[in-house]
């Protein structure tokens, strides 16, 4: 079981909480300045088919991009749920210590190091969502 100090809890949630409202402002600013671009308007007006596909690719991005944001900030409020909860900073695979310092670099992690590694190997062969 993780044994982390008040401080190192604070610590984490502070990283959290700062975190949270950066993506908060980085989905309302790509949000708004989409909005101002109307790629997708650009897209269906256009007579030039190469300028049709990067229109279309522009707004995929964005709605990729939203979407990562939008992923990251759900996993954010989880842990800042899962913080007050006694086996914060336990792997959920091998019940062991996560550890401080990954925890404060990458406050969302679920799994210690070796697991994650381990995790990511066995899992590799999955397709990943690419931009």
């Amino acid at each position: 079981m993780a044994d982390l100090t008040d401080d190192q809890l604070a610590q984490i949630k502070a990283v959290l909480q700062r975190r949270y409202l950066e993506l908060r402002e980085e989905i309302r600013s790509e949000l708004e300045r989409s909005g101002n671009e109307h790629y997708a308007d650009l897209a269906g007006s256009v007579a030039d088919p190469g300028d049709e596909s990067v229109a279309d690719m522009l707004v995929d991005v964005n709605a990729a991009l939203v979407d990562r944001q939008v992923r990251e900030i759900r996993e954010v409020e989880e842990t800042l749920k899962r913080l007050a909860e006694p086996g914060f900073g336990d792997c959920i695979d091998c019940g062991g210590e996560i550890g401080f310092e990954r925890l404060l670099a990458y406050p969302t992690a679920r799994r210690c190091v070796r697991c994650q590694s381990l995790h990511e190997k066995t899992y590799s062969h999955e397709p990943n969502p690419t931009l």
